[in-house]
């Protein structure tokens, strides 16, 4: 009984293992080798308020961030909520655990009184939409 226990076992182990000629075996290994892991995209803060400025002044605030995750990180757009504002960010991947910068310039000529921009980050993040703010007190002459 022992002996045809162990025959049998042997029988569908070798049956199921050998994928009946598909080749299921190969594609769970590809996924494994070829899965690099997520990215988690941190900033240090979200918003940034430069007070009062003066009207005319070019004014840039950089939005310092890290990738948390085990993937790396590239940033795919950087789109902004209006023409005066303009982003800067380096598009080689973040490895893990290490940091980058994006640098918003916020031009006020022709601006007055309170303004509130936005910044859409894109990237392959596990949050791949993040909304950053500027807030600026424009005073004109």
């Amino acid at each position: 009984m022992r002996v045809i226990f162990i025959i049998f076992s042997f029988a569908v182990f070798l049956f199921t293992g050998c994928g009946s000629g598909s080749n299921n075996s190969d594609s769970g290994s590809v996924n494994y080798l070829t899965d690099t892991g997520k990215a988690v995209l941190v900033f240090k803060e979200y918003e940034h308020s430069f007070g009062n400025v003066e009207e005319g002044q070019k004014i840039a605030y950089i939005f310092n961030f890290e990738n948390r995750g085990t993937g790396n990180l590239v940033i795919q757009n950087a789109i902004t909520s209006c023409g005066c504002t303009v982003p800067k960010y380096d598009k080689k991947p973040i490895a893990p655990g290490k940091s980058g910068k994006l640098e918003v310039v916020f031009d006020t000529s022709g601006r007055s009184g309170p303004q509130s921009k936005t910044i859409t980050v894109q990237s392959n993040a596990t949050v791949p939409v993040i909304i950053l703010r500027i807030t600026a007190m424009v005073i004109s002459d």
